[in-house]
């Protein structure tokens, strides 16, 4: 019986290892998705620890989906939460639904499928039930140090129990390192106390700007000017006289203009045809002998100078009393000079009252020629503007005089010429009323190319004598 029992207890253990290794065991459900191998199970410990739990896992992971998609397992739940009986159907309920929707597509089905059971947050939450802890961070670093057990200083190092002693702050950190990160540099800054010094009441006297006066307010010219009678195609005789002799005025005046500069112009070229030939290989300024002088020539000029030279007395050194004399005299004649000048300044002290008048008259009467200048120049600017006044580099132009002789005249509007450029007047006007900067016409000018000769080496002539 026992050989029989034997057996039979090895023939059962022969059995899982004969399937083991006839049939695959099946892929599991939850796992990596490598080919599953039975591990050895010799040995009772061999054998709990590789025991195959499968069916275990699968209903887990059943329970677990179960969750996701109720909130809770499907035993737990009621049956009224599980079954629901309809006692009454809808029969127009086939009608309103669609043929086709997108929600009955597979692949939304699969995005819609949302876990119910709820998320795990990081962070702690007002709601969370968080123990607190019993003791405070000062509590316990004050048993920590009282009981020395190894602490952590600034930088987590580790100190040495003998550098501090119980109860003291050697390693503790200082209120600064505590308060870093409270600073907000954005925040506004509370009022400052303002400490009473009595000077309350005191108020800081305002600075006026200076009054300026713009010059573009004094112009009071209109764009367009009226025409002088004088330019009319029948003009009176008097306006027309008086527009002539304007002209010849303005003309004249160029022409005086145009003789001092060709006069100018001449006496530069004069100057020029006068001008010696300049020798470039001597410093300016000097003269060199020439080559082939005559030897007398020579001499002659150096015995004058030799007889001059002997002409001319060495002055004698002065002795110490002459020199004392001179500065003597010198001293005398300043303070003669000095004496004069205090004189004067006492016999002025009589007429300081006159003087003061004097100084007085001419001083008002300097105040009225400014005054009166700056009234002409304000009543000009009011009539002309900035006709014939200089701005940064150019001037700005004056008016041109427009006018025809006396058998120039055309009586009736058949015979009249157009003259002047209304484009020209437009932009003179805008110049003369301080409306833009005064500038002349820039014209494109063609660019020359001068020839430029060079001597090659082969073709130079050396003076060989």
């Amino acid at each position: 019986m026992a050989t029989s029992k034997s057996s039979k207890a090895s023939a059962l253990d022969s059995k899982p290892t004969s399937k083991a290794k006839g049939k695959k065991p099946a892929r599991s459900a939850v796992g990596a998705p490598s080919q599953h191998t039975q591990a050895s199970r010799k040995g009772k410990r061999a054998w709990r620890k590789n025991v195959n739990i499968e069916d275990v896992e699968e209903v887990l992971e059943g329970m677990r989906a179960e969750e996701r998609v109720t909130g809770t397992t499907l035993h737990q739940m009621q049956d009224g939460q599980l079954f629901q009986v309809d006692t009454k159907g809808d029969d127009k309920i086939r009608h309103s639904l669609p043929r086709y929707s997108a929600s009955q597509l597979t692949s939304t089905k699969i995005l819609a499928q949302r876990s119910a059971v709820p998320a795990v947050f990081s962070r702690t939450t007002p709601g969370s039930n968080k123990r607190k802890p019993v003791l405070n961070r000062e509590e316990k670093e004050r048993l920590m140090r009282i009981a020395k057990r190894p602490r952590k200083g600034p930088f987590n190092s580790i100190m040495d129990p003998s550098e501090y002693a119980a109860g003291s702050r050697v390693v503790a950190l200082s209120e600064a390192v505590k308060l870093s990160g409270t600073y907000d540099p954005w925040a506004p800054q509370p009022p400052e106390e303002e400490l009473k010094d009595g000077l309350e009441t005191v108020t800081k006297k305002k600075a006026k700007p200076p009054i300026v006066t713009n010059t573009r307010d004094l112009i009071e010219v209109p764009a367009i000017v009226e025409p002088h009678q004088g330019t009319s195609y029948n003009p009176p005789a008097d306006a027309h006289q008086e527009l002539l002799v304007k002209a010849a005025t303005i003309e004249q005046k160029r022409l005086e203009q145009a003789e001092k500069l060709a006069e100018t112009k001449k006496k530069i070229e004069e100057a020029k045809d006068n001008q010696e030939e300049y020798d470039f290989s001597v410093a300016p300024g000097m003269k060199v002998q020439g080559l082939h002088a005559n030897e007398e020539e020579e001499e002659e000029p150096q015995g004058e100078d030799e007889s001059q030279q002997l002409a001319k007395k060495v002055p004698e050194r002065k002795t110490k009393a002459q020199k004392n004399k001179a500065a003597r005299l010198l001293k005398e004649k300043r303070a003669l000079a000095e004496k004069a000048q205090r004189k004067r300044l006492l016999a002025s002290i009589n007429d300081a009252k006159a003087i003061r008048r004097s100084t007085a008259r001419v001083m008002s009467a300097q105040e009225q020629e400014r005054e009166q200048r700056l009234l002409k120049l304000a009543e000009k600017l009011k009539k002309q503007g900035l006709a014939g006044q200089k701005l940064g580099k150019h001037k700005v132009p004056e008016d041109s005089v427009v006018v025809q002789l006396g058998e120039d005249l055309s009586e009736s509007l058949r015979g009249l010429k157009p003259e002047g450029n209304l484009f020209r007047d437009r932009f003179q006007s805008l110049q003369q009323r301080a409306l833009i900067e005064p500038r002349v016409p820039v014209l494109p000018t063609k660019r020359r190319n001068r020839t430029i000769e060079y001597e090659k080496h082969a073709w130079k002539n050396f003076d060989r004598e």
